[in-house]
């Protein structure tokens, strides 16, 4: 049953939850990036971006880069990814939305002020993920707020609360995408949150597409019978991609924000996804970015382990198959398009953009298992990974560590032995593909123990809300 009560759970349950990440979020504010440097690999070029909008009203850092200004939060000097157009401007190879959403706080109070406004939308993307979990999949609100908790308070989420990267306002634009789609209906409001965040993720980032396509597809498909709301959408969106193409080859001269890096300029912006893709290969990533020695997630939140539990879960109802879709697609760009799983950044980055949409799936496994002991055993779980970045947070502080260049030093034992226990694909050994191998084998077991329950359980008590998620009673 809903009601007044049981919303105001729910904003109680989502205003807990931002709460805590945004306190995870800055709590890691002041641990530097690499050793001299507050910022480092592509966040000091989008601070510069962010300071020439705010200053010049442009992109071209040319100025910010003679000027060192970056100075403030980079003390060693600047690596350029910037090669010199032919009209003498220099435009970082990112796309602008980022620079522009960070320009304000970022020309008031510097490096700081551009990390408080992605806290603050770390909080507001908590806080949506609780509701989704609450009003579309129908997870009581307790069980939704400390889920969605835990993993805003655990890297990689709290890692890219405040670092100056593009993952968490892109994971905020998804989160509210697929609350807009799934609804019981999809009226001109609802498609207009979709069309607005759908032209938002591109503009975030170019890798973000294919996810923006998902659930662009999810709300058409919506709105089929609707003609007129869904040419009207068709419209907006075809004309949003013309703009994005002539935009980028006036102000980057190519169809990519990458045509202006420096480092693609012999072999062109395409190489972006890598000189010589190799698409078998990198099939290995699709269980790696899940248990990967120093770069999956289950190292750093080994409740990551039932992702399989929850992908069941969520492909038995029309809401949670939306959910696993545009899930999927966001996992297949950082399995086969991405250049690597493993760079210059906090480990998880390929996947922050849709894994507040598992979190919320595991929120609705949880809510909904008989496996006795299994609320016990993963809020255990969780919390050895909310240690795990405490820990963190304390080495950093105190010097011992920095979040991109040696994070895996990590004084936490147990992250250790979860640490030996997983495979490690940057030194590809047997033991490697022994450790993948049971790796597979456990996530299977996880899946195939689900599928089984789903089963033999009878279908829970659930009423059909006006908004068409499936809430369980709360009284």
């Amino acid at each position: 049953m809903t009601g007044p009560g049981a919303r105001r759970r729910d904003v109680a349950a989502a205003l807990a939850a931002a709460t805590v990440a945004l306190a995870a979020a800055l709590a890691g504010l002041a641990v530097p990036a690499t050793w001299g440097a507050r910022t480092t690999a592509d966040e000091p070029h989008y601070l510069l971006t962010a300071l020439s909008i705010a200053r010049d009203g442009d992109l071209d850092i040319a100025d910010q880069l003679a000027d060192e200004s970056w100075r403030d939060f980079h003390a060693v000097d600047l690596p350029l990814q910037e090669q010199v157009l032919p009209d003498g401007r220099m435009v970082s190879p990112h796309d602008p939305l980022l620079p522009l959403l960070l320009a304000p706080a970022t020309a008031w109070f510097g490096w700081v002020g551009a990390k408080v406004t992605l806290a603050l939308l770390a909080a507001a993307t908590a806080g949506a993920t609780v509701l989704l979990a609450t009003r579309r999949l129908g997870v009581r609100p307790i069980v939704a707020g400390v889920t969605v908790a835990v993993g805003f308070a655990s890297w990689p989420l709290a890692a890219y609360g405040a670092q100056v990267y593009p993952e968490m306002p892109a994971a905020l634009a998804t989160v509210v995408a697929v609350a807009a789609v799934t609804g019981h209906r999809v009226r001109g409001r609802e498609m207009a949150w979709l069309v607005a965040m759908v032209v938002a993720l591109p503009w975030l980032a170019l890798k973000y597409a294919p996810v923006a396509a998902a659930v662009a597809l999810v709300g058409l498909w919506r709105v089929r019978r609707e003609r007129r709301l869904a040419v009207a959408a068709i419209a907006v969106l075809a004309a949003a991609g013309v703009a994005w193409l002539v935009v980028h080859q006036v102000v980057w001269t190519g169809w990519t924000p990458y045509a202006s890096a420096d480092h693609f300029v012999e072999r062109g912006e395409f190489s972006v996804v890598g000189f010589e893709p190799d698409p078998v290969g990198r099939s290995r990533r699709l269980v790696g970015l899940l248990l990967g020695r120093d770069f999956g997630l289950v190292v750093w939140q080994p409740a990551f382990l039932v992702a399989p539990a929850a992908l069941v879960v969520g492909l038995r109802d029309t809401i949670g198959r939306t959910l696993v879709a545009v899930l999927a697609a966001g996992w297949l760009t950082a399995t086969f398009v991405a250049l690597t799983m493993q760079g210059w950044w906090v480990p998880g980055r390929q996947v922050v953009v849709v894994l507040p949409l598992l979190v919320a799936l595991v929120a609705a496994w949880l809510d909904r298992t008989d496996w006795r002991g299994a609320r016990a055993t993963m809020l255990v779980a969780g919390l050895l990974g909310v240690a795990t970045f405490a820990w963190l947070v304390v080495d950093g502080l105190a010097g011992n560590l920095t979040w991109v260049v040696d994070f895996a030093t990590v004084g936490d034992p147990l992250h250790g032995i979860r640490r030996a226990l997983l495979p490690n694909y940057l030194q590809v050994t047997t033991g490697t593909w022994v450790r993948h191998g049971v790796g597979i084998a456990v996530l299977g077991v996880i899946g195939l123990a689900t599928v089984h329950a789903e089963r033999r359980r009878s279908p829970a008590r659930a009423d059909a809300e006006p908004d068409g998620s499936l809430v369980h009673d709360h009284q």
